[in-house]
């Protein structure tokens, strides 16, 4: 038998939020750590100002949005040289990531049609890799498939040629610096909203009652509307 679901007013849901106590400190927390994990370096240095938030390093900040720029504008070895810039144990201790920098290059020559010279290099620098490392070997191999088709539209891996290829190798550059530098690899602000729309999708079941559906807004909107 079909029960129904509870009607929870947006006067009632307003009381129940108003309860709950949240300090000013840890939003700010919050919010700092999205503007330092995604790189704003001129955003998070005013909010650190309007604030009062502990001090960052901008520069650290600066440094590695270089080294995100250089992958996502396929300038690899730049984006290399500042790696080890940085810290070289970043690289040193961390083969996969190396490995897709490496690929990523690989992918640049193609892209650029330097057939001879990314045969060359897939040679001396991927293969011995792929050699130690079955992934490594199965993704070079899919990385070569682009050079069998004179029209990429029509290969298979031609998704190695988007844009979204040079995006995921820079989010996992960015995602290296950051824990090399103790930092969360990924800004806990997005894992909340999920959690909230989780949570809301869950509730939904249960009761009838003000939910958020503009994230950018927050604003409740009244069931009984």
């Amino acid at each position: 038998m079909a029960t129904s679901k509870k009607l929870i007013t947006k006067q009632e849901w307003e009381k129940k939020l108003a309860d709950v106590k949240v300090r000013k400190e840890e939003m700010n927390k919050l919010v700092m750590n999205f503007l330092v994990t995604e790189g704003y370096v001129e955003a998070a240095e005013k909010f650190r100002l309007e604030s009062g938030t502990e001090h960052i390093d901008l520069a650290t900040i600066t440094d590695r949005m270089a080294v995100k720029k250089a992958v996502q504008s396929g300038n690899v070895v730049d984006a290399i040289e500042k790696v080890n810039d940085l810290n070289p144990e970043i690289l040193d201790t961390n083969p996969q990531l190396f490995f897709h920098l490496q690929q990523q290059r690989l992918i640049e020559l193609i892209r650029d049609g330097k057939v001879e010279e990314a045969l060359e290099f897939a040679q001396e620098e991927l293969a011995p890799r792929g050699e130690e490392n079955q992934s490594f070997l199965e993704e070079l191999e899919r990385t070569v498939a682009l050079l069998a088709f004179e029209d990429v539209t029509n290969c298979p891996v031609r998704d190695l040629l988007d844009i979204s290829q040079r995006l995921k190798t820079a989010s996992e550059v960015n995602a290296a610096i950051l824990t090399s530098q103790s930092h969360e690899k990924d800004p806990k602000l997005p894992s909340l909203l999920k959690m909230l729309i989780w949570a809301q999708n869950q509730l939904d079941e249960k009761a009838t009652y003000p939910r958020i559906n503009d994230l950018s807004t927050a604003a409740l909107e009244d069931p009984a509307v």
